[in-house]
């Protein structure tokens, strides 16, 4: 077997990170971050970033026609892993989407619980205070989790504004 016919079963491997835990009405946040890893190894992400483009003319040139049908062709396999991955309600209502209007379906259904788990990072967030005797870098690692974990929801926290919250909450001996 040639390198690249082994490739797949590495994937499969990732896959099954999916296929443990289907998407239901309250994981969405864990499923699509575990989506994601998998479509980033298998270099597919970014069929989640927009639409199908639209087919090209006939009179396209070879590359652009083979780069459109490379395109579905990924969009597709996405779309089925996506739907293998969930619940049976949750497939019945999306079968007929593609992989992006799919995941962007998904947003709106889940939206709520995301903005809940952003307003309890926020708070975990502001709440973070170092006490003396800890450890500045695990200290600080913690709060860049909580910025991480803020930027994966889609409230981006600027560098300054991070640097400033942490200086902010470090221990009266770092002033």
């Amino acid at each position: 077997m040639s390198p690249n016919e082994t490739t797949p079963v590495h994937h499969l491997s990732l896959r099954s990170v999916l296929e443990k835990e289907k998407l239901n009405d309250t994981n969405f946040l864990d499923w699509y971050r575990n989506l994601r890893i998998i479509l980033k190894v298998e270099k597919k992400s970014y069929i989640l970033d927009g639409p199908v483009p639209e087919e090209p003319p006939a009179n396209a040139t070879k590359s652009i026609r083979d780069a459109w049908t490379k395109h579905m062709d990924d969009s597709t396999e996405v779309a089925c892993l996506m739907l293998a991955t969930m619940i049976p309600d949750l497939q019945k209502d999306l079968e007929h989407h593609d992989a992006f209007e799919m995941l962007k379906q998904l947003k709106e259904m889940f939206q709520q619980q995301a903005r809940q788990q952003r307003f309890e990072t926020v708070r975990a967030l502001h709440a973070c205070k170092m006490t003396e005797g800890t450890s500045v870098s695990s200290y600080v690692l913690k709060m860049k989790s909580y910025i991480d974990q803020l930027e994966r929801l889609g409230s981006s926290i600027g560098p300054e504004l991070a640097i400033d919250l942490i200086l902010n909450s470090l221990s009266k001996s770092y002033d």
